[in-house]
């Protein structure tokens, strides 16, 4: 079994790129990860990296640097279906937050309505661990999620390589309640994605239930570089404006030390209209997520 990518300590908040632009009002990050101590947030038995910095104080240090009003806990694959950090964290920040969590299959109504009563929006989708599976059973495990966040009102968050994505977007038309797909959709072309994959997901924001996260650029910019990366940005912006959010991905696990400012200004490449950048920032999060006005 590999061991666990070491997680690289967080860079200050003070030493962030500031905005390059005026940010709107209520902006939000709508993707970010909190940790706690060990001893109070187990992790799962075979983590794929190690506890990485990234507590709610210094979050919310960033926010205070970089003009973030709102911000969305993503619960990270570190704790499994285990809520409890998140849980937590969501209830100590107030309304300025709203979390997506991980559930077991069998996770009962009950805990799902104490969820939503804290602030949960949303469940998230690991299909990096059910990628070997067969499409049905993958679009079974997605029609079960389904049913049990359409009565609560949240979404469902795919977290999945672009190859499965691909694969699903007729089915993904089909569904009756919002979902996300992070990180731009996930298409690499080391994965065989081609130019006309990315050009039917752009087609998926315009119909149905569809939103795209613009989240982790350099997730997609390993072998294709940043300029590329632009690019996809671009596209998903001029395709459905309206269908776009934006989130930091904070803390850049394992790589604790990136500037998430200098990844906020990248919207000014990606969005350089001021009103479509209040849409992304502010707008869509607030439809999509239920922040209070």
């Amino acid at each position: 079994m590999e061991e666990p990518l070491v997680s690289q300590p967080m860079r200050p908040a003070e030493t962030l790129e500031r905005p390059g632009f005026v940010m709107p009002g209520d902006a939000v990050d709508a993707h970010m990860h909190i940790f706690g101590p060990l001893d109070q947030y187990p992790c799962v038995a075979h983590p794929h990296y190690t506890l990485p910095d990234g507590t709610l104080a210094q979050f919310q240090d960033v926010m205070r640097i970089l003009g973030l009003r709102r911000f969305v806990i993503v619960q990270p694959s570190f704790y499994g279906t285990d809520n409890r950090c998140l849980i937590d964290n969501l209830k100590a920040a107030g309304p300025a937050a709203r979390g997506v969590v991980m559930i077991e299959p069998d996770t009962s109504d009950e805990v799902l309505r104490d969820y939503d009563a804290a602030g949960v929006c949303g469940v998230r989708l690991d299909l990096f661990k059910r990628a070997a599976l067969p499409l049905a059973e993958i679009q079974a495990y997605i029609d079960a999620m389904a049913a049990r966040v359409a009565p609560l009102g949240w979404h469902l968050q795919f977290y999945a390589p672009g190859y499965i994505v691909r694969d699903l977007i007729d089915y993904l038309a089909t569904l009756e309640v919002d979902y996300v797909i992070d990180h731009m959709g996930y298409m690499l072309e080391e994965d065989g994605l081609t130019e006309a994959d990315f050009g039917r997901l752009l087609a998926l924001m315009t119909q149905g239930r569809c939103w795209i996260k613009l989240s982790a650029p350099y997730r997609l910019a390993k072998k294709r570089g940043m300029d590329a990366v632009n690019e996809i940005a671009k596209a998903i912006v001029a395709a459905a404006p309206e269908r776009a959010i934006w989130g930091s991905d904070w803390p850049h696990i394992p790589e604790g030390g990136r500037d998430t400012g200098a990844l906020l200004n990248l919207l000014a490449t990606w969005a350089p209209d001021p009103e479509v950048r209040k849409l992304i920032l502010t707008d869509n999060p607030k439809k999509l997520l239920g922040f209070a006005e």
